[in-house]
């Protein structure tokens, strides 16, 4: 993977780096995409060592110059390398880093991206993941200034693509705590968390989460694949959403000049 996005390297506005993480002996691909003047998107995949479609998918992205011009971007392209060097969710030390980012970051990677991330905003974020329970894409989406959902329309490419859209209802698992229904709305193929409800009830920050909490961001999209599909659909269904989202987003950037 690393050989992968090092051979980007040249191309127009594009560079990459290591990121150090605190006490441990890995580093953090930090990837980014410079247009002076441009709002930016940050994107993330890999937080979990055993989803590999979503990091593989996000690569593909840029490779393929699926990324809309509209916009920079700051790509974290693993950020739970020893976990997928393992093959594990939690990292090397046996952690959830997409439950680490609250408190300045628990563990490395978090203090890691944390610490980049200081000072930065952006106009959404997005997170790549996989889920082994599922049958179907779905995707979580919260918005905190009130401007249209990106959902809808990823989850129409996603049926227009003929691949399955994943339907939801309460027994099924969306990593909520019991008696939590308050914070978030499901449908098909969606979850609209509420953003501010969300934010004050959780401790154990996501990526995303993160960046709505800290004011980054005033928009997050997760993505989730099933892993149960075959490796070309998972990399078609992020690589769909990816494209539909940004195509939505430049839109209502747009209209909102």
């Amino acid at each position: 993977m690393v050989a992968a996005w090092k051979s980007l390297r040249g191309r127009d506005g594009f560079s990459l780096r290591e990121v150090a993480c605190e006490a441990v002996q890995r580093t953090l691909l930090l990837a980014e995409i410079v247009r002076p003047g441009a709002p930016a998107v940050a994107i993330a995949a890999g937080v979990h060592g055993d989803e590999p479609a979503a990091p593989w998918a996000l690569y593909s992205i840029v490779r393929d110059g699926l990324l809309d011009g509209s916009f920079g971007y700051r790509i974290w392209a693993c950020t739970n390398p020893s976990g997928y060097a393992l093959g594990t969710r939690a990292n090397a030390e046996g952690t959830d880093i997409n439950r680490s980012f609250g408190r300045g970051g628990q563990t490395p990677e978090a203090r890691a991206i944390v610490t980049a991330s200081r000072d930065r905003k952006f106009a959404l974020t997005m997170d790549l993941h996989e889920d082994y329970e599922a049958e179907g894409f779905y995707c979580y989406e919260s918005v905190l200034d009130g401007s249209p959902y990106l959902g809808p329309a990823v989850v129409q490419a996603v049926d227009d693509a003929a691949l399955p859209v994943q339907d939801l209802h309460d027994a099924f698992e969306l990593g909520y705590p019991p008696d939590s229904h308050h914070l978030r709305v499901i449908e098909r193929g969606r979850v609209l968390p509420d953003a501010r409800a969300e934010m004050a009830f959780s401790g154990h920050l996501p990526y995303s989460m993160y960046l709505l909490r800290s004011g980054a961001a005033p928009r997050s999209l997760t993505i989730e694949s099933p892993s149960s599909r075959p490796w070309e659909d998972r990399i078609a269904l992020h690589r769909i959403a990816v494209a539909t989202a940004l195509a939505g987003l430049r839109d209502i950037s747009t209209a909102s000049r």
